[in-house]
């Protein structure tokens, strides 16, 4: 069986069911990528042209403020990442995306999605199903920020998306927890 079908299978197990047809739409949509740990999937200053669903491996997306960068977000097996602002309008954005893994992507170009939509209530659905899931957790991680003590961040996340914790560089987990190495540290020293 085709490897495109099979993970268009999978990622609508993952966002909306879809009918056969459905998933072969989809299916003959997808580019597969396969990328170098430390690769740069998306550069800074370009458009967001695609989603990439991670079939295989980490990925981090992030931006640079003040001369440090900074990690906004983690995607690894079974979920999309993409520049959701550059998407929607079609302009270059300043975040990036990179490999923390040797990782394998399977683009879902914005033209084509674009142009299946029109005519596919499916993959108009799914559409809206990754929009939606990608804001919530936008939501989810500002609340965190907002609300959270450092303690119950690294917790929190320690919880429900423990698979950070474990691959990614603690350098990372601790930009995007907005805390120091040193007290990331100090927080999970505190939990042993």
């Amino acid at each position: 069986m085709d490897r495109r079908r099979e993970v268009a299978r999978e990622i609508a197990r993952i966002y909306c069911p879809m009918s056969p047809m459905g998933i072969q739409a989809l299916a003959n949509i997808l580019i597969p990528l396969k990328v170098a740990k430390g690769d740069l999937v998306f550069p800074e200053g370009e458009v967001c042209s695609a989603m990439y669903f991670v079939d295989k491996g980490l990925v981090r997306q992030f931006y640079y403020k003040n001369g440090k960068n900074v990690t906004e977000h983690f995607s690894y097996e079974g979920r999309i990442v993409f520049c959701i602002e550059s998407f929607l309008k079609q302009e270059p954005s300043r975040l990036m995306v990179e490999t923390l893994e040797p990782s394998i992507l399977y683009a879902i170009p914005y033209e084509s999605l674009s142009i299946m939509m029109d005519t596919n209530q499916e993959l108009l659905k799914f559409y809206r199903k990754v929009l939606e899931h990608a804001l919530i957790s936008s939501q989810e991680h500002a609340d965190s920020q907002r609300f959270e003590n450092a303690a119950e961040r690294y917790h929190r996340l320690l919880e429900t998306k423990p698979e950070i914790v474990l691959r990614a560089p603690m350098v990372h987990v601790a930009s995007f927890l907005q805390m120091t190495p040193e007290t990331l540290s100090r927080v999970r020293s505190a939990k042993d």
